[in-house]
Order: structure tokens, then sequence, then C-alpha cells
């Protein structure tokens, strides 16, 4: 892509303001935005300074800047990246782009290019002789199938024919472009096929019923009577609750309906008989300290009277773990000597999180004053023992400490145009 400059000055005008209308509108615009973020309106601003005056002058991106507490330099990075924005006069009747992308350039954009040339001017982004019209050749504009096609403002013109081209530009010269529809050119609705429709024209004739879900069997409609409870032996099996009153689940085998409760008295009759047996049920891992574990019966004591003590008791008793755990991560040791007094907020450096910060402090740097004064041979300390070589050079922190260091973040946005972080 080309790069995109702003109009010469002969041109600029000396200075850009809102129409009363227009002006209300954007103080609403702003306002959608939550507080701190009323910069991302940047876009919609210029859009509609645009649409008052055809296009972006070096004045709008001032007012727009000032009116969004915005640095010049980005309000001017925007409307230069985003190829919507005209930087220089544009016809006051019409701005013509033509797409010339590949489907629109297969089906004919090549002749409404020299149309334009013949009409207009042969160069793109010049007036003609009264100052009414212009144009340039810009990339897809979104209605491949209707192709070739123009937008002219905020509408297309579609399925376009040299001729029918021809017509367009001379009603938009003579000031008559609100004669002309929008939209395709031909027979067609939006991109419909072209004369209407050509399959599917039969009018549906198949109903769809509403789905009843089937009656239950007759058997399983009514409870059966329940029969009389007979006095149970010793040798009747007693019956698991979820073979009473568990519905049968299809294709689930009987014996596959084992309760929650059968289970938990399998689980605690098999405990009861390894401690029996002097040894905690540890079977399912190596090491486990479950409920019935010697570890945990002595826990429940010491913690059985209130939950705070509860509490002190698992951290002690977690405590050997964690020292041992914090030995094997031995502290990093200071590079430097950190100077007296409060730190500063090294996250403001962009590239310092809060866990590189907290890294940076062990090493003994805690001052932007610090880092700012870094050496070579600093740097190189410095990537060594967090293993990130390169992103104190990658991310400019000596240029963003010196900043901080003289003036906070105040002098940071008088340098570097933005807040920091």
């Amino acid at each position: 892509m080309v790069a995109r400059r702003l109009a010469d000055e002969s041109v600029q005008p000396a200075k850009f303001a809102f129409t009363a209308e227009n002006a209300k509108w954007a103080e609403w615009k702003i306002g959608l935005y939550p507080a701190g973020r009323q910069q991302s309106a940047v876009i919609p601003l210029l859009m509609r300074a645009q649409d008052q005056d055809g296009w972006v002058s070096r004045a709008t991106i001032e007012t727009v800047a000032d009116m969004l507490g915005m640095a010049y330099i980005r309000v001017l990075e925007v409307a230069t990246f985003y190829t919507q924005f005209q930087l220089q006069p544009v016809g006051r009747n019409a701005h013509i782009q033509v797409c010339g992308t590949t489907p629109c350039m297969l089906r004919g954009a090549g002749e409404l290019i020299e149309i334009c040339k013949n009409k207009i001017h042969h160069d793109p982004h010049h007036l003609n002789a009264d100052g009414t019209m212009s144009w340039e050749e810009v990339e897809c504009a979104g209605a491949c199938v209707n192709a070739p096609m123009v937008t002219i403002y905020h509408d297309t013109y579609e399925d376009l024919t040299p001729a029918r081209f021809e017509e367009i530009v001379d009603a938009f010269a003579a000031g008559k472009g609100a004669t002309i529809k929008p939209g395709p050119q031909i027979d067609r609705l939006h991109s419909a096929a072209e004369g209407g429709r050509t399959t599917l024209l039969e009018k549906p004739t198949a109903k769809r019923e509403k789905f009843i879900p089937p009656a239950p069997p007759a058997d399983a409609a009514a409870p059966a009577a329940a029969a009389p409870a007979a006095a149970p032996t010793t040798a009747a099996k007693p019956k698991d609750v979820s073979e009473e009153s568990a519905p049968a689940i299809k294709g689930t085998p009987a014996k596959a309906k084992v309760s929650e409760a059968k289970a938990e008295g399998e689980r605690k009759a098999t405990n009861a008989e390894a401690k029996a047996n002097g040894k905690p049920n540890d079977a399912m891992r190596e090491g486990a300290v479950g409920a019935e574990s010697p570890a945990a019966q002595d826990m429940d004591k010491t913690t059985s009277t209130t939950a705070g003590k509860r509490s002190r008791t698992i951290i002690a008793s977690n405590a050997p773990a964690a020292k041992a755990e914090s030995a094997a991560a031995p502290a990093m040791a200071p590079l430097f000597t950190a100077p007296e007094g409060a730190a500063d907020d090294l996250k403001l450096i962009s590239g310092v999180g809060p866990v590189l910060e907290g890294k940076l402090n062990a090493l003994g740097i805690t001052r932007w004053s610090q880092v700012a004064a870094f050496t070579e041979a600093d740097i190189a300390k410095v990537d060594d023992a967090l293993s990130f070589k390169g992103r104190i050079t990658r991310d400019d922190w000596i240029k963003q400490a010196a900043a901080l260091a003289k003036g906070g973040e105040a002098e940071y946005v008088r340098v570097f145009g933005k807040k920091p972080r």
C-alpha cells in the first residue's frame, strides 16, 4: 500500500468546526464509551467530519484530537491508516470509488476506469474542472456477485455497464445524483438471480406436524399394587434403595444399579477391615492420606473444636511440604544495591508486569532511575538473571524509565504520546 499523506498546505483550511447538529452528535457519541475510553470514538468522529466536509484536513485531525484528549500523531495515524478517510479535497457532488479487484476487473471495471479518466480527470484523486467530481480505484467493495460496481459516499451502484455508468456520472456531475437508485442497476433483488427466482418455484405443499411424545405402555401407566410386606428372614437379601425407587434405564443391566449408599457401605467395611489389620486402606495410591488414615484421624482429633483451629491445623500439617518446596527454589541473589526510600512503580514500563517487577526488586532494582542508567554490562547481567535476553532493548526500557524518572506519567505522555502501560 502506498504511503498516505495529508494534502498540500495550499489547500488546507485554517480551522475546522463541527456544525451545531454534528457537535451535539459528537458529544453524544463520546458519551457512549466508558470513562477513560472515550478515545475509542476517534473513528466515528473522523467519519462524521468527513461526511460534513467531504474529506479529512489537518485542522480536522487536530480538532478531533483536542476533543478526545489525544496526541495529534495518534489521530494522524488513524486517518492515514484507514483508506476510508479522504486526505485531500474531493468532488462536491461525488467522489467515485471504482472497485478494481479481480471479480470486478473480469466483469469490466477497466472500462469504468476509462470513463472516469475521460469524464472527470485523467488521474485519480484530482478534481474535475469545476470541482464537482473526483474518482479513485479501490480494493474490494464487498459485492463481488454484482460486479462491476462503484461506491459513491455511503452507497454502492452495482451490475454496471459502461453505458449505465456514464449516465450515473453525468447525473452526479449535474447535481442530480439523488435521482439514481443505489444498488443493482439491473432487474434483480440485492444479489438474487437476475429476473427473479429460477429454482424452487413450486408452492410448498408439505406440512410440518407437531411432535407429540408416544404414550407409555399400559403396564407402566400405573404402579402395581403394593404386595403385603413379608417378615424378613435371616436368609433374605436386603434390597438396595436404588432397586426400589430408581426407574429402570433402557439398556442398563439391573446389576449395574449400585446405589451410592451401598458403595459407601462397602468402602467403610473395607477400611474397617484394613484398620483391624493395622494398615490403612491405601491400595489406590502409595502414601495416600485418606479419611481413614492415621494422619487424618489425628487431624480430625485436633480440629474438632472450632473452624479457626481447623484452619490452623491444616496449615500446620502442610507447612513441612511448603517449606521443602520453598527450599527447592532458592531466592534470587541481588545484583544491585537498592536505593533507600519507597520503590517506584516499575510496572509503568511497558513490558514489565507484576511478576517481573517482583523479580527486578529481588535483584535490587526498585527505581526508574536505575533502569535509565543501565549500561551494556548491566543489561547483560539482568538478561542472564531473568533469562529473557533482548527484552530490555526490544521494549526500550531505558528510554521509558528515563522519561518516568524525569517527570513521571506526564513526561512519559509528552515523550511517547500515550499513557504508560
